[in-house]
């Protein structure tokens, strides 16, 4: 398999180019100083299971939420023996959208934490929603949507999806605003999403072609820095309006990532190899068993005897000794030869693996 790779990259190295990339909207390339998203948690309770929530017995925390609700509504249950299987306690999860305001609905994920089998048809309990400072930021409550299903009989069961997770649509309200005040801000950080420093000096530049004059400045691989004042907007947002849909064509690593579980193989078009030469020859065991089996002769009173007899041998493919890959190999010719080939992603991962360790692939080499 390696040779006829080897030998497809020799034969493709003049066949192909190398792609440009394709220009990408600033907006999508950087996230704008205080223009962010604030993550919520609550711990709430799901009622209204067919049976499939948790056992008070492996979850006692479940317990003690549902007469901590109980008492709020005013029904006294200390020291009462109930066990209800309709109720499962929950992990509640939300992101704040940057300006939210107070009335607006946001999206919520719910995550049972105990032992209940399924949230399907369960209604999630007003729950309140904190932020990383402790302040309730909104409240979630509403029809949990699950997103599987789960059959179970006495002798078997059956798991389609995730039952104990679900989400609820504008499941939460939003009671407290982040405060933030945009308007007041003369400069606005650019943090470049993955940094660097060409993409991050060629952002500049598109800024500052856009307004005519110096608004931008490069600080860093990872910030760009604009001068609101400079660029004559109305305002800090009408300046972002202005900037957020230039295009900027970005400079990206060289890098290979491998999943070995999967054999999902991604490259970046930078990736190179350099001039290397590469061997391979294919060892093959075999082994027979031929037992051989021993008569007594008729009328006698022995017994047969199966004696073993096993052949092995060794076979090995001729190899064509040392195969040579041109330096400058690109992706668009190894992804050719593969295609052509039919290699499988899982020895391309051994292929690119040995490649590497012998310092011929000029890239980033990620295996997850």
């Amino acid at each position: 398999m390696l040779k006829r790779l080897v030998a497809a990259l020799i034969v493709l190295f003049h066949l192909a180019g190398i792609a440009h990339a394709t220009p990408i909207r600033i907006k999508d390339l950087v996230e704008f100083d205080g223009v962010r998203g604030n993550d919520l948690i609550g711990y709430g309770l799901v009622v209204g299971l067919n049976g499939t929530g948790d056992g008070i017995r492996n979850a006692p925390f479940t317990e003690e939420i549902m007469t901590n609700i109980l008492e709020r509504l005013g029904v006294n249950v200390s020291g009462e023996q109930y066990r209800p299987e309709n109720v499962a306690a929950v992990f509640v999860t939300a992101s704040l959208p940057p300006f939210s305001r107070a009335g607006s609905q946001i999206d919520i994920t719910v995550s049972a934490i105990g032992d209940a089998s399924s949230l399907l048809g369960g209604t999630l309990v007003m729950t309140p929603l904190t932020a990383a400072d402790g302040e309730i930021y909104a409240v979630a409550q509403g029809n949990v949507i699950a997103g599987g299903a789960a059959v179970q009989g006495d002798g078997a069961e059956v798991v389609q999806g995730v039952p104990t997770a679900g989400i609820v649509p504008s499941g939460a309200r939003v009671e407290r605003e982040v405060d933030f005040d945009l308007d007041t801000l003369a400069n606005i950080r650019l943090a470049l999403r993955t940094p660097d420093f060409t993409t991050a000096a060629r952002i500049e530049e598109a800024i500052n072609q856009n307004f005519g004059r110096q608004v931008a400045q490069m600080l860093d691989s990872g910030t760009v820095t604009l001068d609101v004042r400079a660029t004559r907007a109305a305002s800090p947002a009408h300046a972002l309006y202005q900037i957020e849909n230039i295009l900027v064509e970005p400079e990206v690593r060289a890098r290979v990532v491998v999943d070995q579980r999967s054999g999902t193989i991604v490259m970046g078009e930078d990736v190179r190899i350099s001039r290397v030469a590469v061997a391979q020859g294919n060892l093959t065991l075999r082994i027979e068993e031929e037992p051989l089996a021993i008569q007594p002769s008729p009328f006698s009173e022995g017994e047969t005897v199966i004696l073993p007899r096993t052949n092995v041998g060794i076979d090995e493919e001729p190899g064509t000794g040392l195969a040579e890959v041109r330096g400058g190999t690109n992706l668009s010719e190894v992804v050719a030869g593969l295609n052509a080939l039919g290699v499988s992603p899982r020895d391309m991962i051994d292929i690119l693996s040995a490649i590497q360790a012998a310092g011929a692939l000029h890239a980033e080499f990620l295996v997850r």
